[in-house]
């Protein structure tokens, strides 16, 4: 018997086997559940999403090509999520994005105003836009992640507009958490530390993180991307039946450190 036995959902955000999203995936369906997946639009993103499924032996997963920024695409998507699955038990929002010519440090006053509104769009709001349309098939309730960073609450160098819109994401989630609540649908984000991602990989400085964090977090070292997977596990289970709208951190304690 799985923890996750019989649970369905969906997976945004699966980039290659480093993805936070894919790790995620990895160990709901170790314990037992049945994840779909979407890709950006295109056969080479298909492809990509598909090789990382497949190398892990999972056969037959469903992908769905979808731009979060479309609501057209949403749409879609859910449809034949209903199509596909008839009803779903989580959701797991693990998508960002910024110009990253803006992820660097210093120029976060430079930042114009196209760039940051994308940013707040494709990272933050897209999470209410999947909300609202998962709230239709999750009659028994469920559960909704989404991925933020510290950078949400603390400034640090580089991470500039995307700071932002995590701090966005975090308020949209407990929002999303309130009204969502009578639904019996739980939402969380999960804020992780440094990973070694395709996305981190774009913030200015990202190695001088991983040698601060292993320097000051009190566990001296920094995460690995199993242990993320392993946390979404207990918040899509029954463990973390009464847990909803809070902000849970896998960063080896860093955010308690203040100097």
């Amino acid at each position: 018997m799985g923890l996750l036995d019989g649970r369905k959902g969906i997976i945004f955000g699966v980039a290659n086997d480093r993805s936070l999203a894919w790790h995620i995936a990895a160990h709901l369906i170790k314990h037992g559940a049945t994840c779909g997946f979407s890709h950006l639009p295109g056969e080479k993103m298909a492809r990509r999403v598909r090789k990382t499924i497949e190398a892990a032996g999972i056969r037959d997963a469903w992908l769905y090509p979808c731009d979060a920024a479309s609501d057209e695409d949403l749409d879609a998507l859910f449809a034949a999520a209903r199509e596909r699955f008839g009803t779903i038990d989580f959701l797991v929002h693990a998508i960002a994005f910024a110009d990253r010519q803006y992820l660097q440090v210093g120029n976060f006053a430079d930042t114009p105003r196209d760039v940051f509104g994308q940013a707040l769009d494709v990272s933050a709001y897209t999470l209410l836009a999947m909300a609202r349309r998962a709230r239709d098939l999750m009659p028994n309730g469920g559960s909704i992640i989404a991925l933020s960073y510290y950078g949400s609450e603390k400034v640090i160098p580089g991470y500039n507009v995307m700071g932002v819109a995590k701090a966005a994401l975090e308020a949209v989630s407990r929002y999303l958490a309130a009204e969502l609540g009578e639904f019996g649908i739980r939402v969380n984000t999960l804020s992780a530390g440094p990973c070694r991602t395709l996305s981190a990989m774009a913030v200015g400085g990202i190695d001088d993180m991983f040698a601060w964090v292993e320097k000051k977090a009190p566990l001296r070292r920094n995460i690995e991307t199993e242990e993320v997977g392993r946390t979404a596990v207990y918040l899509v289970s029954d463990l973390a039946s009464g847990v909803t709208g809070e902000n849970i951190y896998v960063d080896a304690g860093y955010n308690i450190i203040g100097l």
